[in-house]
């Protein structure tokens, strides 16, 4: 009997790999109509509460939640229509709405400046790129807005990255033939700054399943925040909370998150640092974090000189001004 072990080899290096959708993505349509039509309540109520979620495709838009608002011209099935548009025989969507007050047990708690929920929220900041993001997803990013100029349609980008070099492009776009869309993407790669490639080991996949006419609601469903790691920072980062999209600023989900992030960047810069991690942890109906913690190049501190209650964190992010659908299309940060 043979003493010989099976070996398998070990390859060095880091693999990074982040992905990027396009704003007619279903997924993303069902954010930007959940953020439009918080923008619309808080246009006629900067005070309004929203919770708004939304299900769609196939002729149907489903939307549901909880809105407490002195809001009265507040018209849901013609947000919807502006964001989402005909479908492929010109017929209009059919909009159905079950929209409620805040429970009474939860606006208890928001009243007296509690969180409207409980969760973990997590920031990032990266000395990466210039946005303070992972490299992988900047990238697949970047790509997504510079197809999406020619093709804006229904779309999905990825970028796979070893040690810092992109090794692998995956792109599809509804209307794009693979012989224009890979000629689009070589254009890319000689005008972005952060793309380092070798051009003997990229490997391409372009509309991998082949070319496609139908895209959108039309060829398949689509959910609010089912698209959190576009939404944050992609699949390096952990993710905390839930989605942002159709949340007013009294939700810890994108509060939270928002000031997380602010906090990342700032200790990054004042120490200098290769990378930091923030970690808030709500409970609902109280208003301070029972975790504000700083993570910098490895060292865990307490976060000091922010006001992490729901109600200092909308007041210093401006959290009541309609600025939301188009924070919806490519990512939060």
């Amino acid at each position: 009997m043979s003493n010989q072990q099976n070996t398998t080899s070990v390859t060095t290096g880091v693999y990074r790999t982040a992905e990027s959708v396009s704003p007619r993505h279903p997924d993303k349509l069902c954010d930007q109509i959940s953020d439009a039509i918080l923008d619309a309540y808080l246009l006629e109520d900067p005070f309004s509460r929203v919770a708004v979620d939304v299900a769609g495709g196939h002729g149907s838009i489903f939307v549901v939640g909880e809105v407490t608002s002195k809001a009265t011209s507040v018209n849901i099935p013609e947000i919807v229509r502006r964001i989402v548009g005909p479908r492929l025989n010109d017929t209009p969507y059919e909009v159905i709405e079950r929209v409620v007050a805040q429970s009474p047990e939860i606006a208890q708690g928001v009243d007296a400046g509690g969180a409207g929920d409980q969760g973990i929220m997590v920031g990032y900041a990266t000395n990466e790129t210039p946005e303070h993001l992972p490299l992988e997803y900047v990238l697949a990013r970047n790509l997504n807005k510079y197809l999406y100029e020619q093709w804006p349609h229904d779309g999905k980008t990825q970028i796979t990255t070893l040690d810092g070099v992109v090794v692998a492009i995956v792109a599809s776009f509804q209307h794009a033939q693979k012989s224009e869309l890979t000629a689009r993407i070589h254009e890319w790669i000689a005008q972005e700054p952060l793309a380092s490639v070798n051009d003997d080991s990229l490997a391409l996949h372009v509309n991998p399943a082949g070319d496609w006419e139908v895209g959108g609601f039309d060829a398949d469903s689509g959910l609010t925040g089912r698209k959190l790691a576009v939404d944050n920072y992609g699949p390096r980062v952990p993710l905390g909370g839930g989605a942002f999209s159709g949340k007013d600023g009294t939700k810890v989900d994108r509060s939270g998150a928002y000031i997380a992030r602010l906090i990342a960047v700032e200790y990054l810069k004042k120490h200098k640092a290769s990378e930091v991690f923030v970690y808030l942890a709500y409970a609902i109906g109280y208003p301070h974090p029972v975790e504000a913690t700083v993570i910098i190049d490895g060292v865990q501190k307490q976060i000091k000189g922010y006001d992490l209650t729901p109600e200092g964190i909308i007041k210093k992010l401006n959290l009541r001004t309609p600025a939301f659908e188009q924070r919806a299309r490519y990512g939060h940060f």
